[in-house]
């Protein structure tokens, strides 16, 4: 039995770059979804506020992107 190290080192490697930007897309996502505190003024109380258009916008597109590196990552085990 021979075992090619070499592309087994490259298998680890993308398996380890994808899973790290999958995660941080998915973390992108959260904290674009995230309610925001405004700090406390001089009298007054902290005011909670829900995430801008943008930031809900860039979430949507963060978790698109994760579902697709998933799909494409279940096609890719389904088709060969």
């Amino acid at each position: 039995m021979d075992i090619d190290w070499a592309a087994l080192g490259q298998v680890f490697g993308v398996s380890v770059a994808v899973t790290v930007a999958t995660v941080g897309l998915f973390t992108l996502g959260i904290l674009g979804t995230s309610r925001r505190t405004r700090p406390a003024e001089a009298g007054a109380e902290a005011v909670v506020t829900g995430p801008s258009a943008g930031a809900r916008a860039g979430a949507l597109v963060s978790f698109a992107l994760c579902g697709a590196a998933v799909a494409y990552g279940i096609w890719i085990i389904v088709a060969g």
